[in-house]
């Protein structure tokens, strides 16, 4: 299984989690959708998103007991692409290596070179894509193939509507 992810953050110090569930890269509905509600969430931390975020992600695996193959997060596995960790790869490594992790950002981070765009639909705005476990290429090819016909794929979309109460 797949597993598209997102975070909602509410109040400062509540979040709902929403994970979108898939068996193929190009489904156009999930195979099942979850949702986490947290209570007393980190404080934002300027340059550590990671500290606020990776214990969501994580009480959501927890709680519906789910081992993905691949989690696809909102935001980068490497800031850099290659070597400065960001949120996907503290999670790749808090779930030891056991998940592939594929970020996808839809804005650039600090000197992220061109490699790491994606560009879908007819969007002019690229995507950019970042990965652990998995090579950038296929990883790229992956998230180009999932069904939609916009710059962010339809489930992508549907696990920040679910988070957001909207889905």
């Amino acid at each position: 299984m797949m597993l598209a992810v997102d975070v909602q953050y509410h109040d400062n110090n509540t979040a709902v989690v929403a994970g979108i569930g898939f068996e193929t890269w190009d489904a156009a509905i999930p195979t099942q959708i979850y949702t986490t509600a947290i209570d007393h969430v980190a404080a934002y931390c300027s340059g550590q998103f990671y500290k606020r975020e990776l214990p969501c992600l994580l009480a959501l695996l927890k709680a519906h007991d789910l081992s993905p193959k691949t989690l696809i997060i909102d935001g980068y596995v490497y800031l850099d692409g290659r070597s400065k960790a960001g949120l996907g790869k503290y999670l790749y490594d808090a779930l030891q290596g056991q998940s592939q992790v594929i970020g996808v950002a839809k804005k650039a981070f600090a000197n992220i070179d061109n490699q790491y765009q994606l560009f879908r639909g007819n969007s002019k705005k690229p995507l950019y894509i970042s990965c652990v476990g998995e090579s950038l290429d296929h990883a790229k090819q992956l998230i180009h193939d999932m069904h939609g016909d916009y710059r962010i794929p339809s489930l992508l979309k549907k696990a920040d509507q679910v988070c957001r109460g909207k889905g």
